[in-house]
């Protein structure tokens, strides 16, 4: 059993996948830190001034519902989308400028040479 296991961890797939989990979670504190540092001084900084905040998380409505949670989720959403669009398309791009291998035409088979030298014979 332990065999098998190992077999099942060493596979290929799995590493993959495990590296693009500690990878993805690194992107997303990243994209977090972008939003809170970056995005929300910049740009969201008169709005939170003006309902006397300091964070988009701090956004709340009726009294406790945090819709503020909710824009900052849709906001990383939107950028890690984002990014992963443009990773995707630079690997297409990539993948099409990659030349083609030329195939070398293939001539008549040895039975159609014959044939048509036959035919010619007979004419």
């Amino acid at each position: 059993m332990l065999k098998e296991f190992k077999e099942f961890a060493m596979r290929g797939n799995v590493v993959d996948l495990a590296v693009g989990v500690i990878i993805g979670g690194a992107f997303g504190k990243i994209v977090s830190s972008f939003i809170e540092d970056v995005i929300t001084p910049l740009v969201l900084k008169p709005a939170l001034e003006a309902a006397n905040l300091t964070k988009i998380e701090e956004l709340t409505i009726f009294g406790g519902v945090k819709y503020g949670m909710f824009l900052s989720a849709i906001i990383n959403f939107i950028i890690v989308a984002f990014v992963l669009f443009l990773l995707i398309k630079g690997m297409n791009a990539a993948k099409k400028k990659e030349a083609p291998v030329p195939t070398i035409p293939k001539g008549p088979s040895q039975e159609e040479l014959l044939t048509e030298i036959r035919d010619l014979l007979k004419k």
